[in-house]
């Protein structure tokens, strides 16, 4: 156990001590003074840091509610439990130090002492709202750069596309795309803040991204060299973008979803032209009305013309059918919440879509349209886009492993295989958990060529977990999983900042894993490859221009839904 870090136990202590014996917090008080430098810099690392898991309003979702609170007094002069607690300045640089059980990492080696007291301090203030973003701010923002007239009639360049990687410089606003075949980096390119994800485009020639500060990316991989052709803004925050791609309407359309303001828009697919602006602000699952339903993630159904729209809040799964957006046609299924990151079974019929703090995964039934089940798991649960592969026992399975605790789940999917008849009984059900060291993971990861199961643990504080991946042996899950030590491996000196090994990603043949080792800003950060059958070290990939590199997309692999 590392010296200084937050134990399970303490974290308990930490929370139990802002509380009387009726579960209130301590009197309330005004918020400390803060000058507008300071605003500004805690406005900055708020949203660099913690908006995403915290809600741009602060309302929480797969974090805590960090509402103030301070004014909403109880007869004695107590403030209720209804968000953040008044832990006073002193506790909350505590926590921000040192992290909690619930999957937030220790920011005591990423912010510097100043920056975590004005922290402590920013997030009694009352939350700033930032401004609406209509389509006629999305039209201004709209750069078409390479009309589609303009750009290459064919393939300019030799280079195989399909195993292309497009891999995420988080801190510096750029994606470096990477040529799986060769190792080398073939462009460095400028995108958004923080891409969340790269999606690729029904035909495999184009890559969008979407950054953390809502600018999305076109980019076209037919020239010599990959060229950014377009860009448009959705707002102030964005997370998630898909193509349609359903026959007829491949990549005739890109929808976007947005965290503020909270919303999903639409675009032509080849020019990002702006076409649609749908508002997500509405009523929950529990029937209360919630002004920041974030879009989580969106996924494109590949056999029916519409998209799957996962709105974070309300716990509800929109069906968008694109076949006539001015007639816009939109089936609400309800499921729980708070709605994250998921992927389709390995029959792409079903989709899996984690429930963070209902500790639930939801299943849909993208041909009927309706909810197929609410599975329950373990706490915090975090697929990223899942694993899918063939138990020995239960046939069928797709994996999430778990922010706020130390397993991987396997859960029962359906089939119309004849020969998977004999596993419906297990159907919807997690039917075998993986021990893992520890909490904190955010991505599994297998191929349908492979026999391994690759789980990070990133967000666990640990050095010991937060730099290594576990394997294990799907073909015997009894085997104790494989330790692999990528910080080590990378051959990069030890630093004060963990170097986290995160996002596995396969390439495309499914032989090679591919591991992001994201350090801070100054440090050197590399992606770690593995041969994914003997699990040797095969290629450390590091640059200065690599700077904390993170989410990793194979373009046959995304362009496909290979996971």
């Amino acid at each position: 156990m590392k010296t200084g870090k937050l134990t399970r136990i303490g974290a308990a202590l930490l929370l139990a001590h802002a509380f009387g014996a009726h579960g209130q917090a301590t009197p309330a008080a005004q918020a400390p003074a803060m000058t507008a430098p300071e605003l500004e810099i805690g406005k900055k690392i708020y949203f660099e840091r913690c908006a995403g898991c915290h809600g741009v309003l602060r309302k929480g979702a797969t974090g805590k509610n960090l509402e103030p609170l301070w004014s909403k007094k109880n007869a004695d002069g107590t403030t209720q439990e209804g968000g953040m607690l008044r832990l006073g300045t002193a506790r909350l640089e505590k926590i921000i130090a040192l992290g909690t059980e619930g999957g937030m990492v220790n920011y005591d080696d990423i912010l510097t002492k100043e920056e975590i007291n004005v922290m402590a301090r920013y997030i009694q203030q009352e939350p700033p709202i930032p401004p609406e973003f209509s389509l006629k701010d999305m039209e201004e923002s709209w750069k078409l750069i390479v009309p589609v007239a303009e750009r290459p009639k064919k393939q300019m360049n030799k280079l195989n596309l399909k195993n292309m990687f497009a891999v995420t410089l988080r801190d510096t606003g750029e994606l470096a795309v990477i040529d799986g075949d060769t190792k080398q980096i073939w462009q460095i390119l400028k995108t958004g803040y923080a891409v969340h994800i790269s999606r690729m485009s029904a035909s495999g020639r184009y890559i969008y991204t979407v950054g953390r500060d809502g600018l999305v990316t076109l980019i076209d991989m037919w020239f010599e060299k990959p060229t950014t052709v377009a860009t448009i803004r959705l707002g102030s925050d964005a997370r998630s973008v898909d193509v349609s791609k359903f026959k007829g309407f491949e990549d005739k359309y890109l929808i976007g979803g947005g965290y503020w303001p909270p919303q999903y828009s639409i675009m032509d697919g080849d020019t990002l032209k702006p076409r649609k602006i749908v508002s997500t602000r509405g009523m929950t699952v529990d029937g209360e009305y919630h002004p920041e339903p974030r879009v989580a993630s969106i996924v494109a159904s590949q056999i029916k013309p519409e998209w799957v729209v996962n709105i974070k809040e309300t716990g509800q799964i929109l069906l968008v059918d694109y076949s006539d957006i001015k007639n816009l046609k939109t089936t609400t299924i309800e499921s729980a919440k708070f709605l994250h990151d998921g992927g389709f079974d390995a029959s792409k019929r079903y989709f899996m879509v984690a429930a963070n703090a209902s500790n639930k995964i939801a299943a849909v039934d993208t041909k009927t349209g309706k909810l197929a089940a609410l599975i329950d798991t373990k706490k915090i649960p975090h697929p990223g886009r899942g694993a899918n592969f063939i138990h020995p026992k239960y046939g069928p399975v797709w994996a999430t492993g778990h922010l706020g605790d130390a397993v991987v789940s396997l859960i029962s999917t359906a089939s119309d295989k004849p020969a998977d008849a004999k596993f419906k009984q297990h159907n919807w059900k997690v039917v075998q958990e993986l021990a893992m060291p520890g909490a904190g993971n955010l991505f599994v990861k297998t191929h349908p060529k492979s026999n391994h199961l690759w789980a990070d643990m990133p967000m666990n504080p640990e050095r010991e977990n937060a730099e290594v991946n576990y394997v294990f042996d799907i073909r015997d899950l009894s085997k104790p999983p494989v330790r692999i030590d990528v910080a080590k491996d990378s051959g990069l000196p030890v630093t004060k900042a963990l170097r986290r090994a995160v996002h596995q990603e396969y390439n495309e043949k499914g032989d090679e894993v591919w591991i992001s080792l994201w350090g801070g800003k100054t440090d050197q950060s590399a992606i770690v490859v593995y041969d994914d059958k003997t699990l040797k070290l095969k290629k450390v990939i590091t640059d200065p221009k690599m700077i904390t590199p993170t989410g990793k997309f194979n373009v046959w692999n995304t362009q496909h839904d290979v996971y």
